[in-house]
């Protein structure tokens, strides 16, 4: 049994939290992926009072659908390896700041995006900053019992699984493990993407399930906004290796149709995508609670 969760962004942008665990649980899924992401109007969320974080506690407890993952991906805006002293100290603060509000949420899991520096130079200052707050956020996560996952990225410094266990050579963690996107993967040349799951399942907390255009000497790569079955993943034969090595974490389909004319007609054709595919490699849904 594999549980099926929609990220936040993919549903209706206007709505409160009642509607959108309402909305997933009506589209058969069995959990949504908060975001916080580089918007002030997200990263408000670290700085919800008690009463705020009070009324989305209570609309999980009256809601079959459940929220255990947060993406952080503001750091993004406020990476651990800025050269900027004030910028990296925002980045850590966020970071501690998210695990005070998956504890008082219920959320379990927080996904890193795992850039050492986004809109500056890549340095090799900025990788060792970004490890040595690295391992101060993951032992402030360790201390409250939450699992900081480190996204496989659209950008080569973690682009892969086993980029991610090299650096848990370094910081010896439980609570610091690996959250592979299988279009960003799939996406460098570089990557064999059966393999890269072969080898690092071990440390795999949960998958994203994107899809990609593939980089390429002369083209970038596209990473985002790809309809599933139109990109270069062969989601398939991912979920068959997947399948093979007894994965029985969760999946979230990551797409952005928040903003779009029919959001709730998008995210039903991905599910019916993934519906399909289950069904062929043998995976099955977790039972969703209303049924």
């Amino acid at each position: 049994m594999n549980s099926l969760g929609i990220y936040e962004k993919a549903l209706p942008k206007k709505t409160d939290w009642i509607e959108k665990l309402d909305l997933a649980d009506q589209l058969g899924f069995n959990f949504v992926e908060m975001s916080i992401d580089e918007s002030d109007q997200r990263q408000s969320r670290l700085d919800w009072n008690l009463q705020e974080r009070l009324k989305v506690r209570e609309a999980i407890e009256n809601s079959p659908v459940d929220i255990p993952t947060l993406m952080l991906s503001g750091n993004r805006r406020f990476p651990l390896g800025s050269a900027d002293q004030k910028t990296r100290q925002h980045g850590v603060w966020m970071i501690k700041r998210a695990v005070d509000l998956a504890v008082d949420l219920g959320i379990r899991l927080i996904q890193l995006a795992g850039y050492d520096v986004y809109y500056e130079q890549k340095t090799l200052t900025s990788r060792e900053l970004f490890l040595r707050n690295l391992k101060e956020v993951v032992d402030y996560a360790a201390s409250k019992k939450i699992i900081l996952a480190i996204e496989t990225m659209d950008d080569p410094f973690i682009d892969s699984i086993q980029k991610i266990r090299h650096i848990k050579t370094m910081i010896r963690s439980p609570y610091l493990e690996a959250y592979p996107d299988l279009g960003n993967i799939n996406a460098w040349p570089e990557n064999n993407l059966p393999e890269d799951l072969e080898n690092g399942i071990d440390i795999v907390s949960a998958v994203h399930l994107k899809d990609t255009l593939n980089a390429t000497n002369d083209f970038p790569g596209k990473f985002k906004n790809v309809s599933f079955g139109q990109g270069d993943v062969d989601f398939y034969g991912a979920l068959l290796t997947l399948k093979r090595l007894g994965y029985s974490g969760s999946y979230t389909i990551e797409m952005w149709s928040e903003d779009s004319d029919n959001p709730l007609d998008e995210v039903k054709k991905a599910k019916d995508f993934f519906n399909d595919l289950f069904e062929k490699v043998g995976i099955k849904q977790e039972e969703l609670k209303h049924a």
